[in-house]
C-alpha cells in the first residue's frame, strides 16, 4: 500500500505544482478579505470534491475559516491544520509569480504555507486512491487571519481542534527536514505613549516628547533579558510624529514576546508592563494593551508519540526524520492548550519565510506527502486496534 501512495503521488506532481503555482498566484495578505476568499473558493470547491462536509465561517475583517470532514469506518479522530493568509501585500503575486530554481519553487506563500495546504489534500486523495478511511472522523481546519495579532478566530479554532486524537500541522519543515514537536508561545503588546505637542523651535519646553518618552522606557524594557534565557522581545513596529517641527505628543510600539514556557512569558510581560507604569522623568504616560499570539505548544509524552509514529512512517518510506522546536508561533498550538497531541512542520521541506527568497524543495513534495499519508494511517490503526 505505501508503494501505491508513493506511485500515485509521483503521477500526481505535475499537477501539484499547477495547483501551486494556482494559489501562490492569488494575493491573499494581511486583511485582504477578497484575496483570501477567492483561495478559500478554491478549497472548497476540491473538498467537496473529494466527498466532504465543509462548513464556511465568515469574519469582518479577515477571510473565511473553513472546516472540511471526511466521515470514515474506524475511530481516531484527526485535524489537519493549516492557513491561507499570507504576509504579502497586494500586487505581489504579479510581481513574484511562481518560478523554479533548480529544486527550489518559490513564491508568494509557497513556504508558508499554500504548499502544505495542498500536501493535506494530495495526502487525502492518496488514501482515498488507495481506498483506506479507517479514521473514524478526518478534519481539515482552514484559517485566513494566521499572520495577524488579534484574531477573531480563536475561538473557533479551539473548539475544533477539543476533544480531538491528534492534530497535525501542516507548516513547512524546518530547512534540514525536522519536524516540530515545539513551540514557543507569544503575546503582542501594543503600547501607547501619551505626550503634549508644542512647536519645537518656539516653546519645546511647552512639550512632552512622547518618541523621547518611549526610546527612555525601550532602553529599561532590553535589560530585562538575560543572556542565558529562552526569552526573546523584539519591538517591531514604532509609529510616531507628523513633522520634525512639532514635538510629538503621541508614539505606538508593538511588541512581540515569545517563551517555550508560558509561565516565564506571563511572568516577563508583567516586567514590562510594570516598567511602562514607573513614573518617567519627561512626564510621559503610558498605556498597554496585550493579545495573544499564540499558546505555546510543549512536547509533551504525546507529542513523542507522534513523533515517534512519524519516525516510523519515514523509516518505512526509506528515509529518517527528527523532531526539533522553534521560536515561531503556529495555529496548531492550540491544540496543546486543548489537551490534545499535536505534531507541526508536517509540509514540505523549505524556508526563509516571508521574504522574497521564501521556498520550498520540489524532490520533498512527494515523500513528504507519503509521509503525511502513512501517519494518518498509523494514527487511524492504533485507535482502531
Amino acid at each position: 500500500m505505501i508503494a501505491e501512495i508513493s506511485g500515485y503521488l509521483e503521477a500526481q506532481l505535475a499537477q501539484y505544482l499547477a495547483d501551486l503555482r494556482t494559489l501562490s498566484g492569488i494575493d491573499s495578505g494581511p486583511y485582504d478579505r477578497t484575496g483570501a476568499n477567492r483561495v478559500n473558493d478554491w478549497l472548497h470547491h476540491r473538498f467537496e470534491r473529494m466527498g466532504a462536509t465543509v462548513e464556511r465561517h465568515e469574519f469582518e475583517s479577515v477571510g473565511d475559516a473553513l472546516i472540511a470532514r471526511w466521515q470514515g469506518s474506524g475511530a481516531a479522530k484527526i485535524t489537519l491544520e493549516g492557513h491561507t493568509d499570507t504576509v504579502f501585500p497586494k500586487g505581489t503575486a504579479a510581481e513574484r509569480p511562481l518560478s523554479m530554481d533548480g529544486d527550489k519553487i518559490l513564491g508568494p506563500g509557497t513556504c508558508d504555507m499554500k504548499a502544505g495546504l495542498l500536501l493535506g489534500i494530495y495526502a487525502i486523495e492518496a488514501l482515498q486512491q488507495v481506498k483506506f478511511d479507517d479514521f473514524g472522523e478526518l478534519t481539515f481546519l482552514c484559517l485566513a487571519d494566521e499572520e495577524l495579532d488579534n484574531r477573531d478566530s480563536v475561538p473557533l479554532i479551539r473548539e475544533t481542534l477539543r476533544g480531538q486524537d491528534a492534530v497535525l500541522g501542516l507548516e513547512a519543515a524546518r530547512e534540514n527536514g525536522d519536524i516540530v514537536t515545539a513551540r514557543k508561545g507569544g503575546i503582542v503588546l501594543r503600547v501607547t505613549a501619551h505626550g503634549r505637542s508644542a512647536h519645537a523651535g518656539v516653546e519645546p519646553e511647552k512639550g512632552r516628547n512622547a518618541i523621547m518618552g518611549m526610546v527612555r522606557k525601550l532602553g529599561r524594557v532590553q535589560e530585562l533579558v538575560q543572556p542565558d534565557s529562552d526569552i526573546t522581545i523584539n519591538v517591531g513596529t514604532f509609529e510616531a510624529g507628523t513633522m520634525t517641527n512639532v514635538v510629538p505628543d503621541e508614539a505606538k510600539i508593538g511588541i512581540d514576546v515569545r517563551s517555550f514556557d508560558p509561565s516565564v512569558l506571563d511572568a516577563m510581560c508583567q516586567q514590562i508592563e510594570a516598567t511602562f507604569r514607573e513614573p518617567d522623568e519627561g512626564e510621559i504616560h503610558f498605556t498597554v494593551e496585550a493579545y495573544e499570539n499564540a499558546p505555546a505548544m510543549p512536547k509533551t509524552p504525546e507529542t513523542e508519540h507522534l513523533e515517534a509514529l512519524t519516525q516510523q512512517a519515514a523509516i518505512e518510506l526509506g528515509f529518517t526524520v527528527k523532531g526539533a522546536k522553534t521560536g515561531g508561533s503556529a495555529d496548531a498550538a492550540y491544540a496543546a492548550g486543548e489537551g490534545v497531541p499535536v505534531l507541526d512542520g508536517l509540509g514540505p521541506i523549505g524556508g526563509l519565510d516571508h521574504s522574497p527568497d521564501e521556498y520550498i524543495l520540489k524532490s520533498s513534495i512527494v515523500p513528504r506527502t507519503a509521509l503525511l499519508a502513512r501517519l494518518l494511517m498509523l494514527i487511524s490503526g492504533e485507535k482502531h486496534g
